[in-house]
């Protein structure tokens, strides 16, 4: 009789999903499911904490459009392992977290005592879309189908398992196993493009319209819809903008396109269509819950709204009509319609107006970039240098707080998908795991961090993950000393350095480029902004992990451009 360990019927079940990562901490309960990975064609990469190996998943998820999986060992590890998750569902990330329990007659339930032991499927259940423990074998190829189910439908997000230890070593017959089916053979795999009448009715109102406004979310980006929602909005004269996650589903270099946080100009513009269509959107708090003063009155602007989640059409903003369907599938089917209605428009109504607006936002930039530094290096400049540096198909992490900021005011996005940050937590430490997972996705893209040294702390010793990975990715930290962030909050409820002195604001200093050569990459350190450009080329050139320690004027770190803006998105009630 040939037979095979559990372990090995899980990794059969995530070789049919199509699964290519797997990531995670080794631990002795793992070993049964990564001893198979390589045999199935998986790669796993072992981080150096659970919660980083999430966000290594989700950065690959984010570009390589579909899921990936992370184990965590019993107890602490899976707990390290639930912090990460919380990232993935609030970003609708499509992650299959396993955690692995000790054995059965110990913890299920938990006797008391007992080592490493946890209710891990309780802990699980909020912050996932399905979450259930194993504890039959014959029952682990449905439950991964649960599992997958839920996380690749409607919108993503993440799904969890708990399966015990002595379950993955159990050895069975080969020739008597559950079936295991494909994706395509038990779940939905593509919305299609929407109910016809809807796509002609979605159609007339367009044509019907004179100014109109596209607005696309991160669920256009999950359809590879950029091209369709371009084309759309370049035949309807429309005006065009996306959600700050979905940054490059259309170029910011586009003439029709306005940045996220030009409220001035985008704003007066969704202000004033006849009719707004929003592409895989929530409209949530960033973009004003899809209300006035940031978007015109529901009552009187027509709003069409497509997406793969019907629990997300209206959800924020009152709809004439929704249409359940693939992005991609239906700007196509939608702009055939619309050709048949109407001829191209040439430039938006009122283009100029609404571009003189925007440069009222940009003027607080161009003031930032001239300022004179009193040590190191401008933020703004130096974001501005990478930009330059790379090339348009690049891809673009950001995290931190200020830095952020900076880097969302002076670095466009022009491809997609190219950009990563955590939109919807701000989630401190993502930066260095998202990078290792983009490169992961696209090893032949340039892929590039921009960070604050404080988020850069949380998960520094990725750097040799990504060294012993071979994973060439360029870190910019951005360094002030200090929880920059911090500080401007404090300046802007009117206090100073005397009230945030001695509570941990201002941090040692430490050197990142020693940090990065002790660990097996690249180092350098940047004072000047002269000496950024070629420090960049050298990075790149050196074919492994690389770092560039930037010191950066503390003073402008605290006034990053954007701050008001961010103040303000975030102000607007949505009731």
């Amino acid at each position: 009789m040939a037979e095979i360990t559990v372990g090995e019927l899980l990794v059969r079940c995530l070789h049919a999903e199509g699964i290519e990562l797997v990531t995670g901490i080794i631990d002795g309960a793992h070993i049964p499911i990564v001893l198979h990975t390589q045999r199935y064609g998986i790669r796993y990469v072992n981080a150096h904490h659970e919660e980083a190996a999430v966000h290594v998943a989700e950065g690959y998820t984010r570009i390589a459009r579909k899921p990936a999986v992370v184990i965590g060992n019993p107890g602490c590890g899976t707990g390290n392992m639930l912090a990460g998750v919380v990232s993935a569902h609030a970003e609708g990330h499509p992650i299959v977290a396993i955690g692995t329990l000790r054995p059965r007659i110990k913890s299920d339930p938990n006797r008391g005592g007992a080592w490493q032991s946890a209710d891990t499927e309780s802990m699980a259940r909020p912050i996932t879309k399905y979450a259930a423990t194993v504890r039959q074998w014959e029952r682990l190829p449905e439950m991964m189908r649960a599992a997958f189910r839920a996380a690749m439908t409607g919108r993503p997000g993440p799904a969890y398992l708990a399966i015990p230890d002595e379950l993955l070593l159990e050895k069975i017959d080969a020739e008597r196993l559950p079936p295991i089916h494909e994706a395509a053979r038990y779940r939905v795999t593509s919305m299609g493009a929407g109910d016809p009448s809807a796509i002609a009715r979605a159609a007339e109102l367009l044509a019907n319209a004179r100014r109109i406004h596209l607005h696309a979310g991160k669920g256009a980006l999950w359809a590879d819809a950029g091209k369709e929602l371009v084309a759309l909005g370049e035949h309807l004269g429309a005006t065009m903008g996306t959600s700050l996650g979905a940054r490059g589903v259309i170029a910011e270099s586009h003439p029709h396109c306005f940045h996220p946080f030009d409220l001035n100009g985008a704003g007066l513009a969704r202000a004033e269509a006849d009719a707004v269509l929003v592409v895989g959107a929530r409209l949530g708090e960033y973009d004003g819950w899809g209300g006035p003063p940031m978007w015109g009155d529901p009552s009187r602007q027509t709003t069409i709204q497509i997406d793969a989640d019907p629990m997300s059409i209206g959800l924020n903003r009152p709809v004439d009509l929704g249409i359940v369907a693939d992005a991609r599938l239906s700007l196509a089917a939608l702009l055939e319609a619309v050709r048949k209605l109407t001829g191209p428009r040439g430039a938006p109504a009122d283009l100029a107006r609404y571009r003189e607006k925007s440069a009222e936002t940009m003027q607080t930039g161009i003031a930032y970039l001239g300022t004179a530094c009193t040590t190191g290096v401008n933020p703004g400049r130096m974001v501005m240098a990478i930009r330059q540096h790379f090339p348009p198909e690049s891809i673009t992490v950001l995290d931190g707080g200020n830095t952020t900021l900076t880097g969302v005011a002076f670095h466009p996005i022009l491809s997609s998908p190219s950009f990563l940050y955590s939109v919807k937590m701000g989630y401190l430490g993502t930066g260095l795991p998202f990078a290792l997972g983009a490169k992961l996705a696209a090893p032949d893209r340039p892929v590039c961090l921009i960070t604050g040294d404080g988020a850069f702390g949380f998960h520094p010793m990725e750097l040799e993950t990504a060294a012993r990975e071979k994973l060439p990715i360029v870190v910019v930290v951005a360094v002030d000393d200090a929880w920059g962030m911090e500080k401007t909050a404090y300046l802007a409820q009117g206090h100073g350095a005397d009230d945030w002195a001695g509570r941990g604001i201002d941090l040692a200093r430490v050197a990142y480029d020693d940090l990065a050569r002790s660990l097996g990459c690249h180092g350098e350190r940047v004072e000047r902004i002269e000496d950024m450009e070629p420090a960049l080329a050298r990075a790149v050139a050196a074919g492994k992990p690389a770092v560039l320690h930037v010191q950066v004027d503390q003073q402008l770190n605290t006034q990053p451009p954007g701050w008001e803006q961010f103040r303000k998105a975030r102000s607007v009630q949505g009731y």
